[in-house]
């Protein structure tokens, strides 16, 4: 406990005072803004890693079929889940397509800036 005693807040803000006394002007401008900068990127960075987006889980459900079922009629439900596959992917490119416009629209105009 004999080593603790000797570390204080006080004493750090007084020594804190005299080290920034003996700095120039320059350099306390040049110390503020890095404080500010790096808060703001500090901040940017909190608000990004939050999202509004909610999780979509989706079950599949599995059916089960009897052993006495013909070919004809497993082609026949193949047929039809095949119809609703390709919607899904269908409308799953439509979204992908649509993002990539984004994209795109954003390295269009960097490209135009120069970056």
């Amino acid at each position: 406990m004999n080593y603790l005693r000797r570390f204080s807040p006080l004493r750090a803000l007084r020594d804190l005072r005299v080290f920034l006394s003996h700095r120039q002007p320059y350099e306390l401008w040049f110390l503020l803004l890095s404080i500010m900068i790096t808060t703001t990127l500090m901040l940017v960075f909190m608000k990004d890693s939050k999202f509004d987006r909610p999780i979509k889980r989706e079950i599949i459900y599995f059916d089960s079929w009897a052993l006495s079922r013909t070919d004809e009629e497993i082609i026949a439900q193949q047929q039809v889940d095949k119809v609703i596959r390709d919607k899904k992917r269908a409308d799953y490119q439509a979204r992908v397509e649509k993002r990539r416009a984004e994209f795109k629209k954003v390295d269009d105009a960097m490209e135009r800036w120069g970056l």
